[in-house]
Order: structure tokens, then sequence, then C-alpha cells
């Protein structure tokens, strides 16, 4: 896949596994993976650190083929999503940093339009989201509203 806003096709990436069945050495029930997802999500922590938590310390290398269920699906049936969804969480505070740095320096031309490529990444990721329902149909990224939370 592309990248959005360059020319670089941006082939670097890593692999899954091409057949995704359960591995031999996970020990750990359907019901003790859930239980650590929903442990960790009460702890604060995002899907993909939980994730990268289960991959480092329980040797859970993907959770969908081993439970039959993502770790979003989870959070949701347990009804511990964020309100606002992970990856347009992280774009709105790359663009408050962003803005931030506009603040101190402001001959920094460059910043100036990497705030405005990623605030368009904010608006399109937003729509999608108003699309699917993940987010309020009002939910509107404001700048000044993003550097209070």
């Amino acid at each position: 896949m592309g990248r959005l806003h360059t020319h670089n096709h941006g082939k670097s990436h890593s692999i899954r596994p091409i057949d995704p069945k359960k591995p031999e050495w996970v020990k750990q029930t359907n019901e003790e993976i859930e239980g650590l997802i929903t442990k960790y999500a009460k702890e604060g922590m995002t899907s993909s650190q939980i994730g990268l938590k289960l991959r480092d310390q329980h040797a859970i290398p993907l959770v969908k083929p081993i439970i039959n269920k993502s770790i979003t699906d989870v959070l949701k049936a347990n009804k511990l999503m964020p309100d606002i969804p992970e990856d347009l969480n992280n774009i709105v505070m790359k663009a408050v940093n962003l803005q931030k740095h506009i603040k101190d320096n402001k001959s920094d031309s460059r910043n100036v339009r990497a705030l405005e490529l990623v605030e368009a990444k904010v608006h399109r990721l937003s729509t999608h989201y108003k699309k699917t329902g993940d987010i309020d149909q009002k939910w509107k990224y404001k700048s000044v509203v993003a550097q209070l939370e």
C-alpha cells in the first residue's frame, strides 16, 4: 500500500503467518485469554498495547486465530472500548504536538504543511468512523478543543 501524502510506495512491512491456526505452544484457554484482554483494558491499555503485551509476555502471537475474535471484539463485548478509536486518537495527538511545536517555532513553515496533512487525515478518518458508527455524528475535530484533551 502506498503512502498517502508522498510519492513513496511503502513496501516495508512485517508478514503475518500464511495459514492462521492456533499454535501448539499456546496453553491458555479462550476464557483465560479474554480475561487477560479485559484485565489489561481496565488498566488503561489500548488494543495495540494489549496485543504487544500478549505477544511478548504470554507468547500469544495472534488472538483472532485462537479465540476466533479480535481484541476489539472482546473489548466491545465487555463495553471497554474508548470513546475515540485508537488510530484517530493517535493522529489527533500528533496534530496537537505539531500545533505546540509551531506555536514555539513560528518560522517553521515545513511543519505548518505537515500539520495541514495530519489534519486532513483526521478529517478523512473521522468521516469513515461516522459512517461506520464508531464515533458520534456530531463529533468534530477542532484544534483548540484537541489541545485541552
